[in-house]
């Protein structure tokens, strides 16, 4: 299966179960696997036999700089509704939201939630 990656997408959203970072917020990097044939836009040279991933990037900001939610793997889930719902060359995704600095003691890189959804037939 063909696909299409943005990897390392940046924002800031005030997502999380605490009360400060529902106030202050913090930092959220997306990866998003998008899978779909794409032999069409290659032989064709044609973006509309492909998906624009920068209309891809505003959409998910939106989501992320948007309404808060509790739960990464809420955000994760709306992500990939939208792009599913948005793009009917699309035939599954997979979305990774990444927290870099969750408010939770300890030594670590990140915490993150991946999701995979494909299209119901």
């Amino acid at each position: 299966m063909d696909k299409i990656i943005l990897n390392g997408a940046k924002f800031y959203g005030y997502h999380g179960l605490f009360p400060e970072e529902n106030r202050l917020g913090q930092r959220f990097e997306v990866n998003a696997v998008l899978y779909l044939d794409l032999k069409q836009a290659a032989k064709t040279d044609d973006m509309n036999a492909s998906i624009n991933y920068g209309d891809v990037y505003q959409r998910i900001g939106s989501i992320v700089e948007g309404e808060a939610v509790n739960l990464v793997e809420t955000l994760a889930d709306k992500i990939a509704d939208e792009l599913l719902g948005q793009y009917g060359r699309l035939e599954a995704c997979l979305v990774k939201v990444v927290k870099p600095d969750p408010p939770i003691p300890g030594h670590y890189e990140s915490v993150a939630v991946e999701i995979y959804r494909e299209r119901e037939k």
